[in-house]
């Protein structure tokens, strides 16, 4: 949520650019930024996919009680994110315009401006994969509060630079766009600092030894891919199918385009706390099944699927009752709000099905039933949300609103296919290779 919280502090300030004297420049820079959302998570799918990987398996050997292959998995882990990612920065660098306008982008400013923001975060993925590969690890022997501190840290110096390089306070430039990305880097820098620290030291069961080497160990990287490759796909699919999705609300135009983004950023941190009580299902799972417990596995999903959904009831109450003010908090047109506030009311509807979908599917990515996971995503994100959308924006002709109501038909598809898998109790077969290194 902090993290959430700081993403939406970030946008505030982007969408802030030209003042209450020219608010079209704010809305113009919150579509800037908007546009580089799914380029920039299509180009993230390998390490947060394999990431998926190193947490069921790092909880299934803390379950049985393995350090040696428990940290294995980790130096795996960084070896496979440093490779791909380089790989895949080049590219986001190289190909930052062709994606922007891809996306959508018609104005010539936007584009500039959102080429700018993506060759930068592209620029510094490195230091941001390596990070989430170190807490996908952390998170995997139930250490949370670690990654909790040092994202808490580098949001508060995300923030800072925010306000010194997008406005240009204190003598720096203003960069605007671009400057908001650079603070973000920044930011992601000094997480992955303290971070490595954390690991170098170690927690007691994880510790990141150097003189252990990192040349590839085919068996447990065949077991992180054997459940990190199913849900690469499943990423894949949906990028896609978002990226289908963006580009039928970026013909809207500019305006209709902003209030999507800002709706997707206040979305983003319902997102959060189902997918915090999904990373606890993960973990719970993946340690329950190492002991041999699936009972106990049942009855950790349960339990939080029951604290997420009280959580997700508090947030569509302050949606229905104050939706309207989180959009103005972003961007002062009558226009956007208006428009955002009716979108926050079906957004409050969706929560408790959104927080329970995110909760269930992560019990299943602990337990290794990725492959499911990336069925459903490819029925529900790729054919049907893109789909509805086109017919209700471009055939029914009702904007905006259709395209969320597309949306919607695909989280309430999802939530009830992701629940069916769970109930079949086929992910109590799922077995790893439990060879010795």
């Amino acid at each position: 949520m902090l993290t959430q919280l700081a993403s939406m502090v970030d946008l505030m300030m982007v969408g802030s650019i030209g003042g209450s004297e020219d608010p079209n420049l704010g809305a113009m820079a919150l579509s800037a930024v908007g546009l580089t959302n799914q380029p920039k998570f299509l180009l993230m799918t390998a390490f947060i996919a394999m990431n998926t990987g190193v947490t069921a398996l790092v909880a299934r050997y803390k379950g049985i009680g393995d350090k040696e292959r428990a940290n294995l998995v980790v130096r795996q882990g960084l070896l496979f994110t440093f490779v791909a990612t380089i790989f895949l920065s080049v590219i986001g660098v190289a190909f930052a315009k062709p994606m922007v306008l891809f996306m959508g982008s018609t104005d010539d400013t936007v584009t500039l401006w959102a080429t700018q923001y993506l060759q930068i975060q592209m620029a510094g993925f490195l230091t941001m994969a390596l990070t989430s590969t170190i807490t996908a690890s952390l998170r995997g022997v139930g250490d949370s509060r670690s990654s909790m501190y040092y994202n808490l840290i580098a949001n508060l110096v995300n923030v800072l630079f925010n306000w010194l390089l997008i406005y240009g306070n204190l003598g720096m430039p203003a960069l605007g766009v671009a400057g908001a990305s650079l603070a973000t880097v920044i930011g992601q820098l000094v997480a992955f600092a303290i971070a490595m620290v954390l690991i170098l030291r170690g927690n007691g069961f994880l510790k990141l030894e150097f003189k252990k080497g990192f040349r590839m160990q085919r068996q447990m990287m065949g077991n992180i891919l054997n459940i990190g490759v199913p849900s690469m796909v499943e990423q894949v699919l949906m990028r896609v199918g978002m990226i289908i999705f963006a580009k039928t609300v970026a013909s809207l135009g500019t305006t209709a385009y902003a209030t999507h983004q800002v709706c997707m950023n206040i979305q983003a941190l319902s997102f959060m706390t189902g997918q915090a009580f999904a990373v606890s299902s993960t973990t719970l799972m993946g340690q329950s099944l190492g002991k041999k417990r699936p009972d106990m596995a049942e009855a950790y999903c349960r339990r939080t699927r029951t604290i997420g959904f009280l959580v997700a009831i508090l947030i569509a109450v302050v949606f229905i009752f104050w939706g309207g003010d989180l959009v103005s908090l972003y961007n002062s047109q009558p226009e956007i709000v208006e428009a955002g506030a009716q979108i926050m009311l079906l957004m409050a509807f969706l929560q408790p099905l959104q927080t329970s979908q995110f909760i269930i599917a992560g019990a299943l990515r602990g337990a290794g039933d990725t492959r499911a996971t990336a069925v459903i995503t490819t029925i529900t994100v790729l054919i049907v949300r893109p789909t509805l959308a086109a017919l209700l924006v471009y055939v029914a002709k009702i904007g905006l609103i259709g395209a969320w109501i597309g949306m919607a038909c695909d989280q309430f598809l999802r939530s009830v296919l992701v629940l069916l898998r769970f109930q079949s109790g086929k992910w109590k077969t799922i077995r790893i290779k439990d060879e010795k290194a």
